[in-house]
């Protein structure tokens, strides 16, 4: 299955308790449709102290870590003159040109992610 947004990508939380937030995609799990975005439904997670396989000691104590939301809950941000704005996410079929190993080259078409605020490649 796939999803309208990737890993890296801009993103604007349109519902929820952090409503309104603005950050990037970390982690995509594309069966459960969640995504997890950077500052955005920070929950406390309790640490045991102990040590990694390689010997690095690890703190214990209450941490903030993200934790997933639902995909349906961000949409994708591009830049339109400076200022970030919300956009659906559509899909063309654009000619690429590419090489082959001996060096010719051909044509052939790929799937690409379009803005549809602005017609533009993301």
């Amino acid at each position: 299955m796939s999803l309208h947004v990737k890993k890296g990508d801009l993103v604007r939380v349109i519902s929820g308790k952090d409503k309104g937030v603005t950050g990037e995609i970390i982690a995509v799990d594309a069966e459960k449709q969640r995504v997890t975005v950077q500052g955005v439904n920070l929950v406390k997670k309790h640490r045991r102290e102990g040590q990694t396989p390689n010997g690095r000691k690890i703190e214990g104590g209450i941490i903030n870590v993200e934790a997933p939301i639902h995909v349906s809950n961000v949409q994708l941000v591009v830049k339109v003159d400076g200022k970030e704005v919300v956009t659906r996410v559509g899909y063309e079929r654009r000619e690429v040109t590419k090489k082959r190993a001996d060096g010719s080259e051909y044509k052939a078409m790929r799937s690409v992610r379009i803005a549809r605020k602005t017609g533009e490649e993301i």
